[in-house]
């Protein structure tokens, strides 16, 4: 039985964990989450699963917590960090689920990084801003970090069992196009949050939908991918593809090519991942009808490739460029979601962004934190200038 530790149980992300733990109930326990604000919903996760252990850093989420479990003794309800990470290290603890989105889930995946249990990463945006201080604190903490975004999981799948990548010759990260695939974006000025939020193969949180929209995320997986393959950038190739069935394609020197095949469904990255070096778990899915299978496959739209390019620069350059990069992103995201400007001019928030913000090559914990706040006030002025 792996005990399992939820981060951000409430979201998209979680939804999936939750149910793949429920169908494989034999082989996995839901030993404890964290959330935010999302009352009702971690109540309900709470009674469904009879859990031991919940975190909330929201005072409003904690004490309404306290209110309605006040008789149950066997629920412990954490409030300080100091008692997550208490909880994230104790001993029956397997796996820890980062699936916090953005730059938020930052510092309960450096908290997990320290434990030398097993991360399933969701949380991209922990490597991007600080993959030069995640990745390195997991390594000196015996720290296993598995990827369970779509793409970074085939590829994972679809290495040798000792990923090893040396006999890789290049990686294709597949992306679906978005609700706006054949767009240029001129064309996107007058899109509606509606709109950009109907993404046609997959059901995601609102952040992550609109990065897709937008085709951001694939540059965030460009880096991510980067990092956790330990790849030079020049090795990933990102090619659009509409269906969302193929989410990662390896190329061996011999000229093999190996690619993970599925229905967009993020139970699937998960399952595998949270069934490590045992066998698969057992997943109630929708089969591929390969007697009428169509897949196709087109470029990377020309008019992206500014932002590709940038992602592409922060592979080489690293230190405070992805933090930059990011956190432009975030504020862009945002200013679309609240009415402030147009959907197309999430590129120019974060081309004006990166521009002003001088990259540092040394960075720590401390200093990815305080560039992340420099970057959002100048992207909070180039929103304003052209809203």
């Amino acid at each position: 039985m792996k005990n399992i530790i939820v981060l951000g149980a409430t979201g998209s992300i979680g939804d999936s964990v939750l149910s793949v733990i429920k169908q494989n109930k034999n082989k996995l326990n839901l030993l404890g989450i964290t959330f935010n604000s999302n009352i009702s919903k971690a109540k309900d996760i709470i009674n469904e699963f009879k859990l031991k252990n919940v975190y909330s850093d929201s005072n409003e989420s904690y004490e309404s917590l306290m209110r309605t479990f006040e008789n149950n003794y066997d629920l412990n309800i954490l409030r300080d960090k100091s008692e997550l990470e208490e909880l994230l290290n104790k001993d029956d603890v397997d796996i820890i689920v980062s699936a916090i989105s953005g730059f938020a889930g930052l510092e309960s995946t450096l908290m997990a990084a320290k434990t030398g249990k097993t991360i399933l990463l969701a949380n991209k945006e922990s490597i991007v801003v600080a993959g030069d201080v995640v990745l390195p604190l997991a390594k000196e903490h015996s720290t296993d970090i598995i990827p369970i975004d779509s793409e970074h999981n085939a590829i994972f799948q679809c290495l040798n069992s000792d990923k090893n990548t040396d006999d890789v010759s290049k990686i294709i990260i597949t992306a679906s196009g978005g609700p706006f695939l054949n767009k240029k974006i001129t064309q996107l000025s007058k899109v509606t949050k509606k709109e950009a939020l109907n993404h046609p193969n997959w059901e995601m949180g609102a952040k992550i939908t609109i990065d897709s929209a937008s085709l951001v995320n694939k540059c965030l997986e460009l880096i991510e991918a980067k990092y956790l393959f330990d790849l030079d950038e020049k090795f990933f190739e990102l090619v659009v593809h509409p269906q969302s069935i193929i989410h990662s394609i390896v190329t061996f020197i011999d000229g093999s090519s190996i690619c993970q095949m599925s229905n967009p469904d993020m139970r699937v990255p998960i399952s595998h991942a949270l069934s490590g070096d045992s066998n698969r778990l057992s997943l109630n899915f929708t089969e591929l009808d390969f007697s009428t299978l169509k897949l196709t496959f087109q470029d990377f739209p020309k008019d992206r490739n500014g932002i590709v390019d940038i992602a592409r620069e922060i592979c080489k350059e690293g230190g405070s460029s992805g933090t930059i990069f990011n956190a432009a992103n975030e504020i862009a995201v945002q200013s679309f979601l609240s009415d402030k400007i147009t959907f197309d001019k999430i590129y120019d928030v974060i081309y004006r962004t990166f521009d002003a913000i001088p990259v540092s090559k040394n960075i720590d914990i401390e200093s990815v934190y305080e560039i992340d706040i420099e970057t959002r006030m100048e992207a909070k002025k180039v929103v304003k200038s052209i809203s």
